[in-house]
């Protein structure tokens, strides 16, 4: 018999995610932005870890281009597990995970130790039968900004309300963001969901800051190394956002990062899980900040 020769996971993830961003041209959102599933974490519907990095993106994705209207997924044999079963033809969406091995030390600075990317395949709650799907009870405007104002306070981060710009100074070392009336969304709820997604964003780029996870900030406007520490934060909003149950809403302003995006992905079939990574780093950082801790799992 002929083996299939073993597929490449960065590759298929990152064709998957470019494919998803093109697929509306002309549009600002991000593929998981489009229908509001964004506003919760995928997770593992047996264990109910939430799942991390890249795999949040592709459940996202694959979410939002089937139109699944839950965040709970498990792979095949968890689901029977539960007493579930797969319906006939559904197909399964890819995520990835770690395994760690050993090899000869290289030198004394060398643990030996080394981690293997594989993939394994989860299905949503939509796709079997069996399963009774909990209903959330949305939280109200209100609370939500409650929940930010409380993750801002708990930072301790320097963060200056005034004008009309939204942006994150590492030399100076504080956040500025606009005046709310500067938001003009005729819905008061999706104003408040602006200005949080906007916090979101920039408290990212902050806890890149030198003296916490000491991310490079460096890059110029318009080099592909600012637009991948823009996409760092563009994810580290709606992790931020599905932690504290806000929906995440993109800026119009980030329209101009797409293209930059998409080339640094195409050129580099790694960079999407390296910002996945960074930006799930940033949001356990930060919830930290709240006493919570954020599973680093699959």
């Amino acid at each position: 018999m002929t083996r299939k020769p073993p597929i490449d996971i960065y590759q298929q993830v990152t064709d998957s995610i470019v494919a998803a961003i093109e697929a509306q041209p002309g549009e600002y959102r991000m593929p998981w932005q489009r229908s509001g599933l964004g506003a919760s974490l995928p997770r593992n519907a047996v264990t109910k870890a939430p799942y991390n990095g890249i795999n949040i993106l592709m459940c996202w994705c694959v979410a939002e281009a089937r139109q699944y209207p839950t965040s709970l997924w498990a792979t095949f044999k968890q689901w029977q597990q539960v007493g579930a079963k797969v319906r006939a033809g559904e197909k399964g969406t890819l995520i990835v995970f770690y395994k760690q091995y050993e090899v000869e030390p290289s030198g004394e600075d060398d643990d030996g130790q080394r981690l293997a990317a594989r993939h394994s395949y989860v299905f949503n709650a939509s796709q079997v039968d069996g399963f009774d799907i909990p209903t959330l009870q949305p939280m109200e405007p209100l609370q939500r900004s409650e929940a930010m104002q409380r993750l801002i306070g708990a930072t301790g981060a320097d963060v200056r309300i005034g004008g009309e710009s939204a942006y994150y100074v590492p030399s100076l070392d504080y956040i500025q963001l606009p005046d709310d009336r500067c938001f003009r969304q005729t819905d008061a709820a999706e104003r408040t969901y602006h200005f949080e997604s906007t916090a979101g964003h920039e408290l990212t780029h902050w806890a890149g800051g030198k003296t916490r996870l000491a991310r490079d900030l460096s890059g110029r406007f318009g080099s592909d190394s600012y637009a991948f520490e823009e996409l760092c934060a563009e994810l580290g909003a709606a992790y931020l956002c599905a932690e504290l149950g806000i929906s995440s809403e993109p800026r119009s302003d980030h329209a101009q990062y797409l293209a930059h995006w998409l080339r640094v992905m195409k050129a580099d079939k790694k960079a999407i899980f390296t910002a996945a990574s960074k930006a799930s780093e940033a949001t356990r950082y930060l919830m930290g900040f709240m006493g919570k801790e954020v599973a680093d799992a699959a």
